[in-house]
């Protein structure tokens, strides 16, 4: 059986989601706890959306596939390229018709083309554009992961004192569906014990950067596993204490690569989240199991939606399973651009993505660090 959300809800996230997660964040802020990701869509009616230009850094494979989403985006104009090699640059700007072209990032920051950097580099270049774009007052979206959780909190500082808003590139949260779930979780499964999340898939060629320990030193565990710690954050309840982690790693036998790894996160209060991430997987699966005293919401393919922007998910209580679609006319790339320029405009809007950056990337160093206890044991 499916079920919409209720028409009264997907009014107010169609048309007002802007106005609701300004005061959502404020009280989170002034309450002292942690805001909940909300996600958003376009501001409420009557306000315009302010208008970012975008400066990517990178030309690979996720460079060139954001470029249509930043374009989709309202608010959001791609205004320039940065590449190490001016030719691949221009090659880039052609291809999605982007006015600027640069072979030096920190050229592009301080030009004043652009308001915003999308940092689409290796994980080991991330931080010190990060760091740079901040110091020259440009709004930062950057790939994840990051080099480590003290990355993070340079890099967080970093925006504070320059006044500019930090995201990092997970779609999934910004997507209704997240909030939607997040808002009702105790109403549809009672008290949330458990998250359970899989995203693996087939990554057979070795040329990838992320089997480059060297570009990528957490290799299947940063790339995949960053979405398994991101379920966790957001889906058992707000503020829960990491106590302690398990990992077990698999790596690749010619480069020595991680590939995969599986294990789990143990919190105060009993709750805990399995995983298990990887490249070497026959078919590709993302999937989470929220588990409660009541209940169990199940979401297939939790990283994507359909076609027309809605996603669902599969609410089990007793013998009954319904499924519930939750409304949205975009995708959650697209809204997280969207959320992006919010924050850019609404100060108060930035904290709470920073802090699931934060806490994400704290989780995933957790079983990193677990995970080589266990291959030196």
């Amino acid at each position: 059986m499916r079920h919409e959300t209720d028409g009264d809800d997907a009014h107010t996230r169609d048309l007002s989601r802007r106005t609701f997660l300004s005061i959502a964040a404020a009280g989170a802020i002034a309450a002292g706890c942690d805001p909940v990701s909300l996600a958003s869509e376009s501001p409420a009616e009557g306000q315009s959306a302010p208008r970012l230009r975008w400066g990517v850094v990178g030309t690979g494979n996720i460079a060139n596939s954001m470029a249509g989403v930043i374009r989709a985006s309202e608010g959001a104009e791609l205004s320039a390229v940065s590449s190490r090699r001016m030719e691949t640059a221009r090659e880039y700007a052609d291809r999605h018709d982007v006015p600027h072209a640069f072979d030096s990032w920190a050229q592009m920051l301080v030009s004043e083309v652009v308001d915003a950097i999308y940092v689409a580099t290796p994980t080991s270049a991330r931080e010190e554009i990060c760091l740079a774009a901040a110091a020259n007052g440009k709004h930062v979206l950057g790939e994840k992961p990051f080099a480590s959780a003290h990355s993070v909190s340079r890099i967080v500082e970093a925006c504070l004192e320059n006044d500019v808003a930090f995201m990092d590139g997970t779609h999934f949260p910004h997507h209704p569906r997240t909030a939607d779930i997040q808002t009702r979780r105790e109403e549809l499964v009672g008290t949330t014990w458990s998250v359970g999340s899989v995203f693996q898939f087939n990554l057979g060629n070795r040329s990838n950067i992320r089997y480059n320990r060297d570009l990528e030193p957490m290799g299947a565990i940063g790339d995949a596993g960053w979405y398994n710690m991101r379920a966790a954050y957001e889906y058992l309840p707000a503020g829960v204490e990491l106590e302690g982690a398990s990992a077990f790693l698999r790596r690749d036998e010619e480069t020595g690569a991680v590939i995969g790894g599986s294990g789990a996160l143990q919190f105060a209060g009993g709750a805990t989240s399995t995983w298990t991430c990887g490249f070497d997987s026959g078919v590709m699966i993302s999937d989470v199991r929220i588990a409660g005293t009541d209940g169990v919401i199940y979401i297939d393919d939790f990283l994507y939606q359909n076609a027309d922007g809605s996603a669902d998910f599969t609410l089990r209580r007793g013998r009954s399973s319904d499924t519930v679609r939750v409304e949205s006319t975009k995708p959650g790339a697209v809204l997280m651009f969207e959320d992006m320029a919010a924050a850019a405009a609404d100060p108060t809007l930035r904290r709470r993505w920073m802090t699931a950056t934060e806490r994400t990337q704290t989780l995933l160093d957790a079983v990193w660090e677990a995970g080589l206890e266990n291959e030196g044991a």
